[in-house]
């Protein structure tokens, strides 16, 4: 078994790291909240005081942290975990940051003589807890194959997209399908509201025929038809509108970047601010029907 370090024990962070210690691995982890490393040590984690009290000869040290500048600054100040960690201990940042930074840490790793993969995820909060995410890699292939099998205690597939950074490219761009989808599912069952066709009716069709996706069979917006989905729990968020927001911002950062067009994540993004302004930003993504709904109010 192998000893990992769990840096950003949070929403995501917390349940990842329990499933390593369920699957009998060693993990020593941090977090400057205090009560998401009580519940740490709770799952039986060693909890640490501060990184450099992480022990330097772990095999993994993994991070899922809020930004960018929470990866740069973990990883590159003088004592991070670049200069902490010896070149045996292959570095993994689960984080869902923009790409040029990503890139630049893994640039400084290599530079160092470590390898770091870049490895953000897919799934949500339930996801997390169930251990069955999407974990999308970029970086050194033999890097790669050596945290296979224990990115596939933390997810159902666990898939290597290239260089460093394209795991950050393949989870933006699915973000922005994801978020641009949720919309058109909502505005769907809103107009369907209005002309007096019952939710379930909708699903029913739409769930077996052309207009079929994630966001309506796994995470419908409304209530019944998807008995897990957030909708049943008042929008309790499993993925917050905060987090999506982040991710479409992130797109249409990278958009401007290289010149691209993407219309329907802009107006997306824009729309999730919009929701976010009016004091919404902690519920679920799916709570924009609710926007939707009130649109002509």
């Amino acid at each position: 078994m192998s000893v990992v370090g769990f840096i950003g024990l949070g929403n995501m962070g917390g349940p990842m790291a329990a499933n390593l210690i369920k699957a009998g691995h060693k993990v020593q982890g941090f977090d400057i909240e205090q009560d998401r490393v009580r519940q740490f040590e709770k799952n039986g984690g060693d909890p640490v005081n501060d990184i450099r009290e992480i022990s330097n000869n772990v095999d993994f040290v993994i991070t899922m942290l809020p930004a960018g500048s929470h990866v740069r600054s973990v990883y590159l100040e003088t004592c991070g975990v670049i200069a902490s960690f010896n070149k045996n201990t292959l570095l993994i940042d689960c984080s869902t940051i923009d790409v040029a930074t990503a890139r630049e840490v893994a640039a400084e790793a290599k530079r160092a003589g470590l390898i770091m993969l870049d490895a953000p995820v897919s799934g949500g909060v339930m996801g997390a807890e169930a251990a069955s995410l999407t974990i999308m890699v970029g970086g050194n292939k033999r890097g790669f194959e050596q945290a296979t099998s224990l990115l596939s205690l933390m997810g159902k597939n666990v898939i290597y997209t290239g260089s460093s950074g394209n795991g950050q490219v393949a989870k933006m761009c699915n973000n922005l399908m994801l978020g641009v989808s949720m919309i058109g599912v909502s505005e769907a069952f809103v107009l369907a509201e209005k002309l007096g066709l019952d939710h379930q009716k909708l699903y029913d069709i739409s769930s077996s025929s052309s207009g079929q996706c994630w966001s309506l069979t796994s995470y419908c917006p409304v209530p019944g038809p998807v008995p897990n989905s957030p909708a049943n729990r008042n929008y309790q968020a499993g993925f917050t509108v905060d987090m999506m927001l982040k991710d479409l911002n992130l797109s249409q950062d990278s958009a401007k970047i290289c010149g691209v067009e993407t219309p329907m994540g802009a107006k997306a993004a824009s729309l999730y601010d919009q929701f976010k302004g009016l004091g919404n930003g902690y519920l679920d993504f799916s709570a924009i029907i609710r926007l939707l709904r009130n649109s002509d109010n």
